[in-house]
């Protein structure tokens, strides 16, 4: 059983042609409103892509737009475990989706910012924790620490990008980033394979978009090649993967196929708009595995391979 604490925000998306660039207005196109935030769209892929009992610890305000957030958890199955603070509003993300499915975020964490090291609840029957960085720092070392004492698996999504504390990376067990958020963890500007140096002791997974992803895991490297997909919106993307990924190594699969199980659900969010609403179901990930059993071949391997620096 994993349990996810963190984040959860109303998302308001518009799509436009491209993202606006410093001091630019872009005249958008279709506006919506979906369920995200972090913590809640990883918490809502591993249940539903990851198919593994999911319990979510989250903090929202007493207001309208807490109201989709517990029915799209609800609706994934998720056990909710809420903080409730009258004081403050529930958090939301203000998105801009351009046309080749890239976007610009910006975060408001209100409610998300009062989740606090004693709401914690007792973690007997948890395997694996999952955490982000869109609630405060202090809170998250907390749990990761009360996690450790309790055997449970820490695996952590260090996003937003920041410099985290020796503390926090020595409870971690399982790091997930980006190639941006690795090089500022790691405070190294150099390749993949020179920043992964730079961390130690820890299991790594680094995302690369649509190339794929890599793992240092006990020493050895392990590379998963993207699955060919046409992207329409990559909001929660990186979120699907991390709870996926979690799902599967919950699963008690191997590193090798938890990352394929992870890129293959992440390739599929990026099919659809919005944050929860883009999360396939685990019968569409084993689909796509499938259907694309061979795409893990010695070229694109190759490529990747150079891509991060290894030799």
């Amino acid at each position: 059983m994993i349990l996810v604490a963190g984040s959860a925000n109303l998302d308001f998306v518009v799509r436009a042609d491209h993202i606006p660039a410093p001091g630019e207005t872009v005249l958008g196109r279709d506006f919506k409103t979906f369920p995200g935030g972090k913590g809640a769209n990883q918490a809502v892929a591993c249940a539903r892509a990851g198919g593994v009992p999911t319990q979510m610890l989250l903090a929202l305000g007493n207001d309208a737009f807490a109201v989709p957030l517990e029915a799209s958890l609800q609706g994934a199955g998720v056990k909710l475990l809420t903080v409730r603070e009258t004081g403050h509003p529930t958090g939301t993300a203000f998105i801009c989706v351009s046309d080749a499915g890239e976007n610009a975020i910006t975060v408001a964490p209100g409610a998300n910012a009062c989740l606090r090291p004693a709401h914690l609840p007792p973690l007997t029957g948890f395997t694996h924790l999952l955490l982000q960085l869109e609630t405060p720092l202090d809170t998250v070392t907390a749990y990761a620490r009360a996690a450790r004492a309790a055997a449970v698996c820490v695996v952590l999504n260090a996003a937003p990008a920041r410099v985290l504390p020796p503390e926090l990376l020595g409870l971690v067990d399982i790091l997930v980033v980006n190639e941006g958020e690795l090089a500022t963890v790691a405070q190294c500007a150099g390749s993949i394979a020179e920043c992964l140096d730079c961390l130690h002791g820890t299991t790594v997974v680094v995302t690369l978009g649509a190339h794929g992803c890599i793992a240092r895991h006990q020493g050895v490297f392990h590379l998963q090649a993207a699955f060919a997909i046409s992207p329409v919106d990559s909001t929660g993307a990186g979120d699907t993967f991390c709870g996926a990924l979690c799902a599967a190594l919950c699963h008690g699969q191997g590193m090798d196929d938890a990352l394929r199980y992870a890129s293959a659900a992440a390739a599929l969010a990026c099919t659809r708009l919005g944050a929860q609403s883009s999360i396939p179901e685990a019968t569409e990930v084993a689909a796509l595995l499938a259907d694309q059993a061979d795409n893990n071949t010695p070229a694109r391997l190759a490529a990747l391979r150079a891509l991060c620096g290894l030799t």
